[in-house]
């Protein structure tokens, strides 16, 4: 099946324009809490693309027949139905990675990305579209998951996923030491804020028009 304009748009504008963490500001608390290291931020990366992904097509096919006042509660039901596939998944093959993510998997039902996609495109729109439209949303999240984990991993312990990259001070004369010293604020939480800030700036000074108006 080919992709029209209109179709190309929904998978690729959220992981620039349109992103639903640097423009929308949405999944901000999963950004905080868990891209202190890479590995676990791809495993959330992908959850979410799985749950929005699937989640959105199982609430389109459903729009027609879900009562408007119960229409929260069944999207409730759709995606901790979804989450809790992935954490069995995962604590069958990765039970360790399983226990690194903990609550953070289960808070994926609260994710607003989730159920705002739901609300605002899925119940509105063909599954098709509303494929492509939560696979482009998740792709968004999950890539600036990635390049946020990537810096604060690489930059606070001198890894990447787990492997050594920049090697420990080897000498130190005086003031200076040769090598590279962890920098062990960029593993706190307050520092992923830092980074998605500095990405918001620069996505915003290469595009003016996202820039608000007073």
């Amino acid at each position: 099946m080919g992709l029209s304009k209109k179709h190309k748009g929904l998978l690729l504008d959220p992981l620039a324009d349109n992103n639903p963490i640097t423009i929308q500001v949405l999944g901000i608390c999963s950004a905080l809490a868990i891209t202190a290291q890479l590995k676990p931020s791809i495993i959330m990366a992908v959850s979410v693309l799985f749950v929005l992904g699937v989640g959105n097509v199982v609430i389109s096919l459903m729009r027609n027949i879900i009562p408007s006042k119960i229409r929260i509660i069944v999207q409730l039901i759709v995606v901790a139905t979804l989450v809790i596939i992935v954490d069995q998944v995962l604590k069958a093959f990765a039970y360790e990675l399983s226990k690194t993510l903990s609550v953070f998997i289960g808070l994926i039902i609260t994710n607003c990305i989730i159920m705002g996609r739901f609300e605002a495109f899925a119940l509105g729109n063909k599954p098709w579209p509303a494929f492509l439209d939560g696979i482009g949303n998740a792709a968004g999240y999950g890539i600036l998951l990635v390049v946020v984990a990537f810096f604060r991993e690489l930059l606070g312990a001198g890894t990447l996923f787990g492997i050594k990259v920049l090697g420990d001070p080897v000498e130190k004369t005086g003031l200076y030491a040769y090598g590279y010293e962890n920098n062990g604020f960029m593993v706190l939480a307050p520092m992923a804020l830092i980074v998605v800030g500095i990405i918001i700036w620069v996505q915003r000074s290469k595009n003016p028009a996202l820039v608000e108006d007073n």
